[in-house]
């Protein structure tokens, strides 16, 4: 549930507030956030139903014999994160083609890490709650993109609220409380359906004050689609929780 933060590479400048965007250039902005977004989800999903359906792969994550994950399942598991740290702390260092590489590979990595749904719930059921988050997001961003009001404090308040979910979370890997599971899954939903709505506005005041084709506009475009690719996939994951089919 890391979230990447946009404020600290690219810091407001007071001038900002007086500069008119030119739509061209936000909607240009946007829509390679997007493409960079959507390049990730398919990565990830593809990998994802690669290695779900091929038991000698998946097999090579989790030893089938024990139930345990292997120590390459272990560093399938935790390098997307360290990935994100990476994109995250090093934007400014990284070229924007190092940049993209970085987030090629975190996008399959995540796909393998994701395989494992593929065990513990039914295909029908994955793809219906896919086709609901992608539902429930678009909506979310065309409301964060259309509306007149300033979603800076909402974004604070969900952003607490994403710091109370992860400790929660690590809390319930030892206690394995069910109900207390459920809850998590539902204020992830509202959390993340409303990061939604607030990341979409930031990007579209951020590509206000992008000059295009220069590589600082990729990398913003890059960071930017992690943020979205976040909020899609954790989304997902919660809905997942919910309303899955298990197997």
């Amino acid at each position: 549930m890391f979230r990447s933060s946009l404020s600290n590479l690219a810091p407001e400048s007071p001038l900002q507030h007086t500069i008119v965007a030119n739509p061209d250039d936000v909607r240009a902005f946007l829509a390679k956030v997007f493409t960079y977004m959507t390049m990730a989800l398919a990565i990830s999903g593809g990998v994802a139903y690669w290695f779900g359906h091929d038991m000698s792969l998946i097999g090579r994550l989790i030893d089938f014999t024990t139930g345990k994950m292997t120590i390459l399942g272990w560093v399938v598991m935790l390098a997307p994160l360290a990935l994100v740290f990476v994109m995250g702390g090093m934007v400014n260092r990284l070229s924007g083609s190092a940049l993209l590489a970085v987030f090629v590979a975190y996008s399959a990595l995540t796909g393998a890490s994701l395989s494992f749904i593929f065990l513990a719930y039914t295909s029908a059921s994955i793809a219906t709650v896919f086709f609901v988050t992608a539902a429930v997001f678009g909506l979310m961003a065309v409301a964060g993109y259309t509306t007149k009001t300033d979603l800076t404090k909402l974004g604070s308040i969900l952003f607490i609220g994403l710091i109370g979910i992860v400790i929660a979370s690590l809390v319930n890997m030892f206690l394995k409380n069910d109900g207390m599971s459920y809850v998590i899954s539902i204020l992830s939903v509202i959390i993340f359906t409303g990061l939604t709505a607030y990341d979409m506005q930031r990007l579209k005041n951020l590509g206000g004050t992008m000059i295009g084709g220069t590589e600082m506009a990729q990398k913003m475009a890059l960071m930017g689609a992690l943020s979205l690719y976040l909020d899609f996939l954790n989304l997902f994951l919660a809905l997942l929780r919910l309303f899955g089919n298990r197997k």
